[in-house]
């Protein structure tokens, strides 16, 4: 079964509600299977022609189904509007190869 990978591309509008979905995601993140496996600032810029994020993260997921379950739950706890109000950013779902 391919494993699932969250990418999110982030700029952070509100430090204060950024740092209290921080705060909880982690532990909800493991909680479904899923590790960092790039969680940080700014990518070094390789090719300039689209919008360099403030953050890059990646996080992988034993499987799609358990990828969506956190989704689910992150909705579920109003996690995913905390983190919608307090950031412009872009989320992908992505399967693995494998």
């Amino acid at each position: 079964m391919p494993k699932g990978y969250v990418i999110v591309d982030i700029d952070i509008e509100d430090a204060s509600r950024f740092g209290e979905y921080a705060s909880q995601i982690p532990e909800l993140i493991e909680k479904h299977g899923g590790k960092y496996l790039v969680r940080g600032p700014k990518p070094a810029v390789v090719l300039d022609n689209f919008h360099i994020p403030e953050h890059l993260v990646v996080i992988e997921f034993p499987s799609q189904e358990a990828a969506r379950a956190f989704f689910d739950e992150r909705q579920s706890l109003g996690l995913a509007d905390l983190f919608a109000s307090s950031t412009t950013s872009r989320v992908l779902l992505v399967p693995g190869t494998g």
